[in-house]
């Protein structure tokens, strides 16, 4: 597999402070860590000192961010508030602040397909089991801790009463504010409405969960999609943008190796799932057996709903077969 030069991990975090961390970003750290959301979420705040701001991924519904963004704000004008997509850590306070401001919510839009799929058919016994991406972990074998304490796992859930007051597509401008420009960067694939957001100032593309420089991203059917991810990645390859703001970790400074090799490792793990499947391995858990083989246990789940991800793009791409109408955890899969 492709080795991903993850960036050092965010070891000092001062959350619910507005640190500087660019000339135009400030960023506000949610108290939310998970293996989702890294060390937490963080929101950025754009835009100069005394003059309006634009607002990207308010963040969860969490008391102790919500007084924080109120602090970092507090006579400020909100331009507009930026989201990249509809996950609980990503949204919901949104709404708060769009009460707050009057300033709009701008999104691709709501979240895509939210009923039930025979995507997503799975095994009752392992229900609870969180579904982050097992292919990278940071510190697998211990817990993110607070004050010396562990952390829950959450699942990561979707905001679905987000509706953005702006929908806004691919290359369209998201707000102007301050002689400051946003562009819209479409790049579906972890959820199908996910937006990335490029400051021109800086060169800076907020990157959402499209690309986080501490793990690979979650792409779990059906809103999740491997094709229109792997197309996503060649987009922002295609860019030159300088640095890459994830929403959680620290920002990607060498950008064009580090997008190269986070691509390169979907292609690799596609090309193992094929051998294995022209290898007479018909069986998700059984693929997920050989390529997990040193993943704990409990990341199996997970690890096959990323599996299931690239045999979807697979059967499109009629390099496997499957014997059911379409991709399934339980079906049955052959060399085409």
């Amino acid at each position: 597999m492709a080795e991903i030069p993850f960036v050092p991990p965010l070891d000092d975090v001062h959350y619910g402070v507005a640190e500087q961390v660019s000339p135009l970003i400030r960023r506000v750290i949610a108290r939310n860590p998970s293996k989702f959301s890294y060390r937490g979420t963080g929101t950025y705040i754009v835009g100069r000192a005394g003059a309006p701001v634009a607002v990207i991924d308010p963040g969860p519904q969490l008391d102790s961010h919500r007084d924080a963004l109120a602090a970092a704000l507090r006579g400020v004008q909100v331009a507009a508030i930026l989201v990249t997509h509809c996950h609980a850590d990503h949204s919901p306070l949104s709404a708060w602040l769009q009460s707050e401001t009057g300033a709009p919510t701008i999104a691709f839009g709501p979240h895509g397909l939210v009923e039930n799929d025979p995507h997503d058919e799975h095994d009752d016994e392992h229900d609870d089991e969180p579904d982050h991406d097992p292919d990278h972990e940071p510190e697998p074998s211990e817990p993110i801790l607070i004050d010396g304490q562990p952390v829950e796992e959450p699942a990561e859930t979707i905001d679905l009463d987000f509706v953005p007051d702006i929908a806004v597509a691919d290359g369209d401008v998201a707000t102007t504010f301050d002689g400051l420009t946003i562009r819209a960067v479409h790049t579906p694939g972890h959820t199908s409405n996910h937006l990335c957001f490029a400051l021109d100032a800086e060169r800076a593309l907020f990157s959402g969960d499209h690309v986080m420089g501490w793990s690979t991203t979650v792409v779990s059917p059906p809103d999740g999609d491997m094709r229109a991810y792997m197309e996503s990645l060649r987009k922002v390859i295609g860019r030159s943008d300088t640095t890459l703001w994830p929403t959680h970790g620290n920002p990607v400074t060498d950008v064009a190796p580090f997008l190269d090799a986070y691509l390169a490792h979907r292609v690799a793990r596609e090309i193992q799932i094929v051998d294995l499947v022209r290898a007479g391995v018909q069986r998700v858990p059984d693929m997920v057996a050989v390529l997990y083989a040193e993943v704990r246990r409990e990341l199996h789940r997970p690890a096959a709903r990323s599996v299931l991800a690239h045999l979807v793009k697979l059967v499109d791409d009629g390099l496997v077969a499957v014997d059911t109408e379409r991709p399934r955890l339980r079906s049955c899969y052959t060399a085409a």
